[in-house]
């Protein structure tokens, strides 16, 4: 078995904060170095929908589509002549229990299954895309009106640095990492014009992100999404 799981991904949202490097540094695996964009560090807070989920080529049934959320930073592992670019999740939230529990024991994550909802207003003008969390008896959101009207990402763009991360890679512990393969092709984005975000960052990831209460972003982007494969083979170093 070559591939763990297939799903489309559909109409992501990131919204971008620069942020302290120190902040990230007790979350980065050993053998990784943080990823820079003009000299600057960011953490991203990611809403999407799985859609038509399949683990070892096996749908999962009544469960299949689902929202995630989840807060991520960027890194890059140098292995020899080559440059790896990858992503580290803080959290990631489905409202699944079941693939919560394969994530981490699988791939050593750290999912949590909560509830999740979203809202979609689509026309051919624009899209109103919204998707909540609740942490406690909070609803947490993050929400974007964008143009329908779909574009290519300009090269050495925040749009280019945040989505073309291609690798995934887990702290097991200070001595023990974990790389991963996502496969999709590049994407395409939407022009956003206007975003919410009610998002208690301190309650749900901890005082290290209390800052992000106050930060307004830097970029908020949405991705129209593909369908997308994470390959079995998983790499410890």
């Amino acid at each position: 078995m070559t591939t763990f799981l297939k799903a489309h991904w559909q109409n992501l949202i990131m919204a971008n904060y620069e942020i302290d490097p120190s902040i990230l540094l007790p979350y980065l695996p050993k053998g990784l170095h943080l990823d820079f964009h003009n000299g600057k560090t960011y953490v991203s807070l990611v809403g999407f929908l799985f859609k038509d989920t399949s683990i070892f080529n096996i749908p999962i049934p009544f469960w299949g589509t689902f929202e995630e959320v989840n807060l991520r930073f960027y890194v890059i592992r140098k292995e020899k002549n080559t440059m790896k670019r990858g992503v580290v999740f803080i959290n990631e939230t489905v409202p699944n229990k079941i693939v919560a529990w394969v994530a981490n024991k699988l791939y050593k994550e750290h999912y949590i299954a909560i509830p999740t909802r979203h809202n979609w207003n689509l026309s051919q003008e624009k899209k109103e895309i919204q998707y909540e969390w609740k942490v406690k008896s909070k609803w947490n959101s993050i929400k974007v009106e964008a143009s329908a009207t779909k574009k290519k990402m300009e090269i050495d763009s925040i749009e280019e640095f945040i989505f073309e991360h291609y690798f995934g890679y887990t702290k097991v512990n200070t001595e023990h990492s974990i790389e991963y393969k996502i496969n999709h092709p590049s994407w395409e984005i939407n022009s956003v014009h206007n975003y919410q975000i009610d998002c208690d960052f301190a309650a749900f990831y901890g005082d290290t992100f209390k800052v992000l209460n106050t930060t307004i972003p830097h970029s908020v982007l949405l991705a129209e999404g593909s369908d997308i494969r994470v390959d079995w083979k998983r790499v410890s170093f």
